[in-house]
């Protein structure tokens, strides 16, 4: 194995972005080395370059969305090997807190967001902790796989864990780019009808229609309202996820809902949120 590799590097102070040559990482204990087959960009990584989101470090190394290899196993790990196809985690919980001690280290109260806190993968290797660690099925290619990493587990844990859709539960997805596109295709397998898909772009309407979507509407139609109450039978929307993150889609997204209907943000944005005067 070479003793460096190529990696982006990203400098907070001057939002510069360079490609160098830096000393390939040594896994510790508890952790491995993997050779980095495909990373994904995620809007949280251009936010970060345009100055939206702040980075814990001066210089790092972005990308969190990866897929790769095992090429080197630290001390104190089980259970995995070289030559393993795997993706690392985008965060590192703490261990410590209450919400680790329990187990739910998505809910970790100090959780190190991979590419912000510390070093990711838009380089040809990456030390990850293996207990954070998901193996890649054989049926699985590796850049399919890169995407679960945040692309898939995020709407997942917002379809699954905080709106908890049902079967019949009426829904709508505001933002079907990256994460809305799945947010579509998870609502749809959880058994969620109607589904409806809110967009300001058509090419991106018609593909969240070809991917499970009953019904695709403009953000801007002024007969929005009116086009979802008749879709949904007059009840309006059970559950409406924005995956944009501004206040107009935040709003608008709320203002759909049924009685009891359940809003959920996935979307970031550095926007302050008004949602209404009532919640």
């Amino acid at each position: 194995m070479p003793a460096t590799m190529l990696a982006e590097r990203f400098y907070a102070a001057t939002r510069k972005i360079t490609l160098e040559e830096v000393p390939i990482p040594e896994p510790g204990p508890g952790q491995v080395l993997i050779k980095i087959a495909f990373c994904g960009i995620c809007q949280s990584d251009l936010s970060l370059i345009e100055g939206h989101f702040p980075t814990k470090l001066d210089v790092i190394t972005q990308g969190h969305e990866a897929s790769g290899v095992i090429v080197k196993v630290g001390p104190g790990v089980h259970g995995w090997a070289e030559g393993d196809r795997v993706i690392p985690s985008a965060g590192r919980p703490c261990g410590q807190c209450r919400a680790c001690r329990r187990g739910a280290f998505t809910d970790c109260y100090d959780l190190q967001l991979m590419a912000f806190a510390y070093d990711g993968a838009w380089a040809q290797y990456h030390v990850a902790q293996a207990a954070g660690l998901t193996r890649i099925p054989d049926n699985v290619e590796l850049a399919q796989a890169a995407l679960l990493a945040d692309a898939v587990s995020t709407p997942f844990a917002a379809v699954v864990r905080t709106a908890q859709v049902h079967v019949g539960n009426a829904v709508g997805v505001w933002g079907v780019g990256g994460v809305g596109t799945h947010l579509v295709q998870l609502a749809k397998a959880a058994g969620a009808v109607p589904i409806i898909a809110v967009d300001i772009n058509d090419v991106a309407l018609e593909r969240a229609k070809r991917l499970g979507a009953d019904y695709t509407f403009r953000s801007d139609d002024k007969d929005l309202g009116a086009k979802i109450r008749e879709a949904t039978g007059g009840r309006m929307l059970d559950v409406a996820f924005d995956a944009v993150g501004i206040r107009q889609t935040v709003r608008q997204a709320i203002d759909h809902l049924d009685t009891n209907g359940r809003a959920v943000s996935v979307g970031l944005s550095d926007q302050d949120i008004d949602a209404g005067p009532f919640l």
